[in-house]
């Protein structure tokens, strides 16, 4: 940690002088949740989040979680990983509101941006509830037709270079984020996945699915093109060993170690 200069911290001693009650209540609300334990971890291997990262974004976080006992929302994601890594020396700005696929770039490199935070999250498999929308193209109750939306959905991905997610563990007491990257490698492997449409399904159009498997008929992910009023596409039961862990943040009142550690 750096030693900050101390008329730098004189001189917040004396702005705090001039805030109303409510306002220093929420600065002691700050300042208690940086005292509450904490440990952030980064893959040693990762390319994208250093111990610079790691921190700015974890103490993010934790802001966030001095006013707010919902998970971190996909719009704060935006515009935390862009602060963030502007402060830490990298070049960083969101796309425009309503791109379709890339939603930020980091040094270049376009992202699409993901968060998960259902009740349901498990450890190990990976759900994106909303990976895009289908509301164009001809879709009814022919299993044929699920090829042409799988077929949007790999032109969707041309979009952007790498799938980033931040995902939501919360416990009674604390609160725990990771950062993981979707391989787009992998998810392209649906071009060989298999097709199922559900016929006896009541919506219209018809729910499909696209299974990708390993060689021993383990389930890779799925392709769920939901047939309900919004028409959109989930990818479901991603086998988060296929995926990376950048980095892993948690904290709250029970957390044992406060550093910040490799993965």
């Amino acid at each position: 940690m750096v030693a900050l200069d101390n008329s730098r911290i004189q001189t917040l001693i004396a702005r705090l002088s001039h805030l109303s009650e409510s306002q220093v209540t929420a600065v002691e609300s700050i300042l208690e949740q940086f005292e509450r334990p904490f440990q952030f971890d980064r893959n040693p291997q990762s390319d994208l989040v250093s111990g610079c990262v790691l921190t700015e974004f974890g103490d993010t976080l934790r802001i966030h979680h001095c006013f707010s006992d919902q998970a971190f929302t996909k719009d704060k994601f935006e515009y935390g990983l862009e602060r963030v890594f502007n402060f830490c020396g990298s070049s960083a700005e969101r796309w425009t509101r309503g791109n379709p696929g890339a939603d930020i770039a980091i040094n270049g490199v376009s992202f699409s941006l993901k968060t998960q935070a259902d009740a349901g999250i498990k450890q190990s498999v990976i759900h994106i509830s909303k990976f895009m929308e289908l509301g164009r193209g001809i879709w009814s109750d022919k299993p044929e037709q699920l090829v042409g939306l799988r077929d949007r959905f790999l032109r969707h991905m041309e979009g952007y270079e790498r799938i980033l997610m931040l995902r939501y563990f919360r416990t009674e007491q604390d609160h725990r984020y990771e950062l993981v990257e979707i391989p787009k490698a992998l998810l392209r492997e649906a071009e060989h996945g298999e097709f199922a449409m559900m016929l006896k399904s009541t919506q219209f159009p018809k729910p499909g699915t696209c299974s990708v498997t390993d060689a021993n008929e383990k389930l890779k992910f799925q392709l769920y093109f939901d047939g309900g009023t919004e028409r959109k596409l989930q990818v479901r039961h991603i086998d988060k060993n296929l995926c990376i862990v950048h980095s892993e943040w948690k904290f709250g009142h029970e957390i044992k170690t406060a550093a910040a550690n490799t993965l």
